[in-house]
């Protein structure tokens, strides 16, 4: 796994009632804002590869298909100071195009412009793996970055 690339790019959230996720081109992290004090034996989550189910205290949080299909073995929860619990999904498809337009297909869906901003992110992030040597923290993307901007791998070096 490389170094999260939000860390230097700041994240792209997408606001839900519970919390927000988010994506980078390799994860999709979930964070859920749970009642203080909420201990791990109170919270259930199932996670296969193209859904997800959380309850914390006998309440469905959410549940239903993923909008792209994960690696189930590599997801993982924390609850962190018995309030927030933190989800990380591994993308199966790894591409700057594969930008999931929703967290459960059909539900938790980014607005167009939070949408526009994730593909911005990824694409900036594939750039930025493809040149390891180039500093890309202030940098931004226009023009054609739908579906992970342009294919420059034919360009002789």
């Amino acid at each position: 796994m490389s170094v999260h690339f939000e860390e230097r790019s700041g994240v792209i959230p997408c606001q839900t009632a519970w919390g927000s996720w988010s994506q980078s081109m390799e994860e999709v992290f979930i964070e859920v804002h749970v009642p203080p004090g909420t201990s791990a034996k109170e919270i259930k989550c199932n996670i296969s590869s193209r859904q997800i189910e959380l309850c914390v205290k006998h309440q469905q949080i959410f549940k239903g298909k993923l909008f792209g299909s994960t690696v189930s073995d590599e997801a993982t929860w924390t609850l962190e100071d018995r309030k927030l619990i933190r989800i990380v999904l591994m993308k199966s498809n790894r591409e700057a195009g594969n930008c999931w337009q929703s967290l459960l297909e059909g539900e938790f869906t980014a607005d167009p412009w939070v949408q526009d901003q994730m593909q911005r992110k990824l694409t900036l992030e594939r750039f930025q793996r493809e040149n390891p040597g180039f500093d890309f923290s202030g940098a931004e993307i226009s023009g054609n970055f739908h579906g992970g901007g342009p294919d420059f791998s034919s360009l002789q070096k």
